[in-house]
């Protein structure tokens, strides 16, 4: 049997993990709500959510990853082997798989936009428009059918490179690069904000308790889909990433690591953002893609050494992405090495070439596409996984995975609050999703 590959360091696999969990929804999506749902009334529930959910189902996909050594239709499997039920195991993991290769794609797209404005950001097109209209047609343009296919194309050939290289050489480097850089950048950026005349309007805007929005039931709803879909519990990319892991480590301690680091990236992206909008008098009530290539761009192009600024920003921006694309993709090409019993390369050219193919195709309909995977597919397989760990597998196989690499036993409070509470936190996320349109 061939020795399956791993990560060279604790903080080369930590480092991965906090890259597969920082992305879009950090940038993009977090500020917003900070902001919509009265500052520190958000960033209550929010932590209490990071909380729960990264010391239970965090922990629970990389132990069962590790505990498994395989992707999840092997884990799914797996657990289901001992009652004879294998095929149904399997069949279940494909689900997880199938949507993070699907999330891939369409995260594709969006790092094909964020490729051109980083490269743009250093030529100067990214803020060549003059006005807010400009800089929304510009970007109506992108990303519109086939409106960005070359850089799409090279931002994938780049990722599929990294991935051919595999966990240690691949994956672990490139987030030990990447992720620093992100977080340095974005310090750096906070730090310029921090001086600029109204910045502390926005602190204050962060940092208020709005007892309204607090006893608000879509504040705590908000906050939980954030929670849950920032730090990636989704059966696959976790789990796929704990396969790698040494029987060693302690995964409740690198759980802990992961979910406070990327809270600490969501929050750095709030203190960049708000107060840089808070400067110009501008209230924050725009999210998703429109915050990121237009009305940052827009006033970025008013602020002193706005060129600088943007170059930094898309770079830390285009970082923070990629790691969580490579995640993505992994799972996919975990699958196809096992089940084609190919090589690495080989499968990383069959994933690359039904993701380039599918991305260049929904280029003008990704929107909806991402809403989809959001809604119905990653609270999905979240559950799932946590129902093969926690309810299949059973009490015995979960506490002596979770306790590897331990010199004291977890608490005895773990198994319970998972296979209860944090199964039925997943079905909530679907269910609330599937009520009001998303909530990640």
């Amino acid at each position: 049997m061939e020795k399956r590959e791993s990560f060279q360091s604790r903080w080369g696999f930590i480092l991965a993990c906090i890259g597969s969990a920082v992305g879009m929804g950090n940038i993009w999506m977090f500020p917003t709500r900070v902001s919509l749902y009265g500052g520190g009334a958000f960033l209550i529930p929010y932590i209490i959510f990071v909380v729960l959910i990264g010391s239970t189902g965090v922990i629970g996909e990389m132990s069962f990853g590790r505990g498994t050594r395989s992707g999840p239709i092997d884990a799914f499997g797996t657990a289901c082997e001992r009652h004879g039920k294998r095929k149904i195991g399997e069949a279940l993991g494909m689900i997880p798989v199938v949507g993070s290769m699907a999330m891939a794609i369409g995260y594709t797209v969006v790092m094909g936009w964020i490729l051109k404005y980083a490269i743009g950001a250093f030529s100067g097109t990214t803020l060549a428009p003059e006005h807010v209209d400009d800089f929304a047609d510009k970007f109506g343009s992108m990303a519109s059918a086939f409106g960005n296919n070359g850089w799409q194309v090279l931002i994938l050939c780049i990722t599929m490179a990294i991935l051919m290289f595999g966990v240690g050489n691949g994956i672990e480097t490139a987030n030990k690069i990447m992720m620093p850089i992100f977080f340095f950048l974005f310090v750096g950026l906070g730090i310029y904000i921090a001086f600029q005349p109204g910045a502390a309007t926005g602190y204050h805007y962060i940092f208020r308790i709005d007892p309204v929005a607090l006893a608000d039931p879509k504040t705590w709803i908000f906050a939980l889909g954030q929670a849950f879909f920032s730090l990636s519990v989704a059966g696959n990319g976790t789990l796929i990433y704990g396969s790698y892991l040494p029987d060693h480590e302690n995964i409740p301690a690198a759980a802990g690591r992961v979910a406070f680091f990327d809270t600490l990236a969501a929050m750095l992206a709030a203190l960049v953002i708000i107060p840089a909008m808070a400067t110009t008098g501008a209230k924050l009530n725009q999210g998703g893609p429109g915050l990121l290539f237009i009305y940052l761009p827009n006033l970025i192009k008013s602020m002193p050494g706005g060129r600088l600024i943007i170059i930094i920003f898309f770079v830390a921006v285009l970082f923070g992405g990629l790691t969580s694309l490579i995640n993505l993709y992994e799972a996919p090409i975990a699958t196809v090495q096992e089940k084609l019993h190919v090589g690495r390369k080989a499968a990383c050219m069959i994933i690359g070439a039904i993701g380039l193919g599918v991305s260049l195709l929904i280029q003008g309909i990704v929107s909806g596409w991402m809403d989809v995977l959001s809604i119905y597919i990653c609270p999905l397989g979240a559950g799932l996984a946590a129902i093969m760990f926690f309810w299949v597998c059973g009490k015995k196989y979960v506490e002596a995975q979770v306790n590897k690499g331990r010199t004291k036993p977890f608490t005895k409070l773990y198994y319970p609050i998972c296979k209860y509470l944090y199964v039925a936190v997943c079905f909530i996320v679907l269910i609330l999703g599937i009520a009001l349109g998303g909530i990640g």
